[in-house]
């Protein structure tokens, strides 16, 4: 029998220990790696839009509101503190007042907040928008993530880029029966946008779009918050679909549904149009998603300076916005639903040469050169044409040729001309009609502030046509006036009617002052395809007659003899008391097949006067325009009147 030491048992026991240890090891470890990995449990819920907007209410409000003295701080951090939060607020506050910059910061802060505190990571990310599974986002999704990517190339042109790329724009059957068609975006042509400029974002670009998303729910004006920003001429909503109060119309309930079986017939809430390049452009693909959602915009979009509740008894309200653009906003029972326009002006693009490019249409030069003369000659001139025109907008762009040394007075009754922001070196001083201070007050105290020139943003009611005239003879050394009528005849007597419902004038001595007064009519066209141009200066030229009767009566002897010179007295009297000619007009330029022709020439007491307000340089250039009538050639205009037109502006007042 053999026999072992103890030590060498020892060793061995232990040897055999560690060998069973290190093989159970590798076996647990091995059999681990085979079974799948355990997924931590994700609060689905925790990463909807919902959760996202009240988490961030609620944490912006304990920000703004908590007591800094509860937290013990130094009085460095104290103040620090308490100015970061008043800035916070003050942002809060004017973000929503169409002041971009403020939106920025906002949006900042509530990056900040989430990418910070909220614990996205790539993968629930896209619980909140499915990001990874184009298939299953929104057209309002698709939508926002193609103008966030664009936006990040194009800027505020990010809108107009799309539309023009992709002809947007075009006209689309869309009624059922093919004979209507309209400017709209379809569902179908954002997918195919969506498809070709959306290669693919990353978790920075989802972060931002959310934050968007958010804040546009939170502070902004939902589906249109970003569009409001872009560079094109308006958004408007609430302006098509049946209104909520109509649905229940109908013996059978809805009649409107029964009459569109198999059409989805839009809300008013589905309702987002914008106006760019002249065209009314109707957003299909996009809704406030509910009629409470409509109403909460129309109900912020307007706040800006405080300008009173719009309430069921006055039911809309016009005001302005901190960019400068012109918000209406209505509400049942005044209008069928809650419905807001917004009104862009291009005030970095005011100018006449943005206005009218040469090449678009041909001898645009002819056009500059009379405006800017109108301007120095101090002609009171009339500008009309239909809405989105463009008329306060070259009413921006000719003023700049009005003499340094006159001072201006604009009249308006939303603020929209901002003249102080184009020519923040001049005496200019805007008024515009209140609740309390009717626009021909606010005329009235023109006359008292030593003003020299008179603007009046648009001529809507007959009482500030009547006092326009009237201002423009006694008030002021000339007026610029813009108003809808279509024909130069309609604007005078529009004119006239004025005087004789307000000031109780006669109807011939109405037109004859009217006419005494009003030198040019700048009319402007807007064409269906959203074409805007200039289509006539026209030129207005009184009358002036004899007034003296026929004293032949006093000559005559027997009564039949009297008798036929008062006949013909009384024939003459009722001549002039009726339909007596007190004005004729003819156009100085006009629009023609593509081109900007000269037609007539300027009356010489037209002539003579603007001249009379000219510097030397201005009225040799103003003679050397005049030869062109006189020798005209409107195919050979281009190369001459580009050098006149550099001159004009060079000429020194």
């Amino acid at each position: 029998m053999i026999s072992l030491d103890a030590p060498l048992v020892i060793n061995l026991i232990l040897i055999l220990i560690i060998l069973l240890v290190g093989a159970t090891i590798i076996y647990l470890k091995y059999t681990d790696e085979r079974k799948p990995e355990k997924v931590p449990d994700v609060d689905e819920d925790l990463f909807s839009l919902a959760a996202i907007k009240d988490w961030i209410k609620e944490t912006m409000n304990e920000i703004t509101n908590s007591n800094l003295y509860d937290l013990g701080l130094n009085e460095e951090e104290y103040r620090r503190r308490a100015n970061k939060r008043a800035k916070l607020k003050q942002a809060l506050k004017e973000c929503a007042h169409g002041d971009i910059q403020q939106k920025m910061y906002v949006k900042g802060y509530l990056y900040d907040l989430l990418d910070q505190s909220y614990g996205f990571t790539e993968e629930n990310i896209n619980l909140v928008l499915p990001f990874n599974e184009p298939q299953l986002l929104t057209l309002q999704d698709k939508f926002e993530c193609l103008l966030y990517i664009l936006k990040k190339k194009k800027k505020y042109n990010a809108l107009s880029f799309l539309i023009k790329k992709y002809n947007l724009a075009d006209l689309k059957f869309i009624i059922e029966d093919g004979n209507t068609a309209s400017y709209i975006i379809t569902p179908q042509e954002i997918e195919v946008a969506y498809q070709k400029e959306v290669k693919g974002l990353n978790f920075e670009d989802k972060k931002r779009i959310i934050v968007q998303r958010v804040y546009q729910e939170y502070k902004g004006f939902g589906v249109i918050d970003e569009i409001r920003d872009m560079n094109i001429d308006g958004v408007s909503g609430g302006v098509n679909g049946i209104p909520a109060s109509s649905l229940d119309l109908g013996e059978d309930g809805d009649i409107y549904t029964e009459q569109m079986i198999g059409v989805k017939t839009p809300n008013d809430y589905d309702s987002v149009w914008i106006f760019d390049k002249g065209k009314s452009i109707y957003l299909s693909f996009l809704s406030f998603g509910s009629e409470q959602e409509l109403k909460r915009v129309a109900n912020n979009i307007y706040k800006y300076n405080n300008p009173g509740q719009l309430t069921e008894t006055n039911g809309f309200k016009v005001n302005e916005m901190k960019d400068g653009s012109r918000v209406v906003v209505v509400r049942p029972n005044f209008s069928e639903s809650y419905a807001f326009f917004v009104r862009k002006f291009d005030i970095p693009n005011a100018n006449l040469d943005s206005l009218f490019p040469t090449e678009m249409v041909g001898n645009s030069a002819i056009v500059k050169i009379m405006l800017i003369l109108l301007m120095k000659g101090r002609r009171v001139t009339a500008i009309t044409g239909p809405q989105a025109a463009g008329k306060t907008t070259l009413m921006m762009a000719m003023c700049k040729y009005i003499a340094g040394t006159m001072n201006i007075r604009v009249h308006e009754l939303a603020f929209e001309l901002h003249l102080r922001k184009v020519f923040p070196w001049r005496n200019i001083l805007t008024f515009r009609e209140t609740e309390t201070i009717t626009s021909q007050q606010g005329l009235d105290l023109g006359k008292k502030t030593d003003g020299s020139v008179s603007i009046v943003g648009e001529v809507a009611e007959m009482k500030t046509a009547s006092h326009v005239i009237q201002t423009s003879e006694v008030g002021s050394e000339f007026t610029v006036f813009s108003a809808h009528p279509n024909t130069l005849v309609a604007l005078v007597n529009y004119m006239s009617n004025a005087l004789v419902k307000i000031d109780g004038f006669s109807n011939s001595k109405a037109e004859e002052q009217v006419v005494n007064v009003l030198k040019m009519n700048i009319h402007l066209r807007r064409k269906q395809n959203g074409f805007r141009h200039l289509d006539r200066i026209t030129e207005i030229i009184p009358l002036t007659e004899k007034v003296d009767y026929d004293s032949g009566y006093q000559d005559a002897v027997t009564f039949p003899e009297m008798f036929k010179e008062f006949v013909k007295n009384f024939t003459e009297y009722a001549r002039r008391s009726t339909d007596r000619k007190t004005y004729e007009y003819r156009d100085i330029i006009r629009y023609e097949d593509g081109n900007y022709v000269l037609v007539n020439k300027i009356s010489e007491k037209n002539i003579t006067e603007m001249k009379e307000n000219m510097t030397e340089p201005e009225i040799v250039i103003f003679n050397e325009f005049l030869t062109l009538f006189d020798n005209c050639d409107n195919n050979d205009l281009e190369s001459t009147t580009i050098q006149l037109l550099d001159s004009l502006r060079g000429a020194k007042r």
